[in-house]
């Protein structure tokens, strides 16, 4: 994504796109999203941090999404990643619920909110 400055960006927000065929119970989901987040977070550490600081200042939107398959999942990664969005996908450690493994959670942005929404404005809330 292309270096903004501070001030002069608009809305942003980091989504997360949940698989639903995982079954994966709640406390499990709050888990897989909080790695994701952290992902996403420590990668624009590094990409771009004053994109990263706009949106911690701006009350750090986040939203849940839910996508049905792993397929739909890495095609959905790679929209992102060729609009420009950071797009990090959490590998589960298979010591719980699920298999070692799975793609469970996708995290999208934090990014302008028109920019994610070309790419997620399709899915459905959590």
């Amino acid at each position: 994504m292309n270096r903004l400055r501070a001030g002069i960006l608009e809305e942003c927000k980091l989504v997360l796109v949940v698989r639903t065929d995982l079954k994966m119970d709640k406390g499990k989901i709050a888990a897989q999203c909080s790695h994701a987040t952290l992902a996403c977070y420590k990668a624009m550490q590094k990409q771009n941090p004053s994109l990263l600081q706009h949106w911690e200042r701006y009350g750090q939107t986040k939203v849940a999404l839910k996508i049905s398959t792993e397929e739909e999942m890495l095609a959905l990664e790679r929209r992102a990643k060729s609009a420009g969005l950071c797009a990090r996908s959490i590998l589960d450690a298979g010591r719980t619920q699920i298999a070692a493994g799975s793609r469970t959670v996708l995290g999208i942005g934090p990014g302008p909110v028109k920019l994610v929404d070309q790419i997620t404005g399709h899915l459905k809330l959590l």
